[in-house]
C-alpha cells in the first residue's frame, strides 16, 4: 500500500511538480490548496505524513497543524516556507510538527525528509520488560503513553513518549545531545535541535510535581536525568 501524502500548497504550479514528482516515487498525493479544505480531507483520507506550505489563503500552515494535532498527535508534519526568521521555525515546533523545510528546496531533500519521518515514526524503544515504569512519583504506561501521578493522568505524544523512554533508560548517565537526536529525530538539525529543546522544556513540567527528577542540561554535552 503506498504511503498516502497529504500536501496543501497554494503555489499551484509548485504544487503540481511535487506532487507528480512523489507520485512517480510510488507516494500516493492528496493535494489541497486552500486551508480551509485541508482538515475535511485529512479526515476523510487519514494520511499517513502531513506536508503543510505556512502561508496558505484562510489558514496557516501553522493553523491547519494546530487543527490537525487536535485530531492526531502522531501524525508526521512538515512545514514548507519561504520565511526564514528563527521565530517562525520554534512556533512551528511547538505546535508540534516534525520537520521544517525552506524553500526553494530539491524533490531529493523533500523525499529524504518525508521518509525520515515516517522511519522515526516507526521506531519503537522498550526501555525496559513489562508495561509500566517507575520515576519517583510518576508511574509511565509503555503501551498508552500515559503518564500518571496519583489519580492525574497525562496522554503524551509519540515523541514525547519515546523522549521520555531514552531518558529513562540513561537515567543518571550523562547523555550526549547529539545521540539523542539522532535516536529520536533521526539527525542533529538546526531545526530538530530547536525541537528538542522545546520538547525537553515540557518534560520537565510534566514531572514538576516530584522535585526529585531532574533533567540537568550539561552545557556543551547535552543532559542527565536524575532519578
Amino acid at each position: 500500500m503506498p504511503i498516502k501524502v497529504l500536501y496543501v500548497e497554494d503555489e499551484l504550479f509548485l504544487g503540481k511538480i511535487v506532487k507528480e514528482t512523489l507520485e512517480t516515487r510510488g507516494f500516493e498525493v492528496i493535494m489541497e490548496s486552500d486551508g480551509a479544505d485541508v482538515i475535511r480531507s485529512f479526515e476523510d483520507e487519514n494520511p499517513d505524513i502531513c506536508i503543510l506550505d505556512v502561508m496558505l489563503p484562510n489558514k496557516s500552515g501553522f493553523e491547519l497543524a494546530e487543527d490537525i494535532r487536535k485530531l492526531n498527535d502522531d501524525v508526521p508534519v512538515i512545514f514548507l516556507t519561504a520565511k526564514t526568521q528563527t521565530e517562525d521555525v520554534v512556533q512551528g515546533f511547538k505546535i508540534g510538527g516534525n520537520d521544517y523545510i525552506r524553500k526553494p528546496f530539491s524533490m531529493e531533500e523533500l523525499i529524504v525528509r518525508i521518509e525520515n519521518a515516517l522511519r522515526v515514526k516507526k521506531e519503537v524503544l522498550i526501555p525496559e520488560t513489562g508495561d509500566s515504569i517507575t520515576m519517583g512519583k510518576y508511574q509511565f504506561h509503555l503501551n498508552k503513553q500515559v503518564l500518571t501521578n496519583g489519580s492525574t493522568e497525562r496522554k503524551l505524544s509519540y515523541r514525547e513518549a519515546e523522549l521520555v523512554k531514552y531518558l529513562y533508560r540513561h537515567k543518571n548517565d550523562v547523555i550526549d545531545r547529539r545521540d539523542l537526536l539522532n535516536h529520536i529525530w533521526g539527525n542533529d538539525s538546526f531545526f530538530n535541535s530547536r525541537n528538542l529543546d522545546v520538547y525537553i522544556t515540557k518534560i520537565r513540567g510534566y514531572l514538576k510535581e516530584d522535585p526529585s527528577l531532574e533533567i540537568i542540561t550539561i552545557k556543551g554535552v547535552g543532559y542527565r536525568f536524575v532519578v
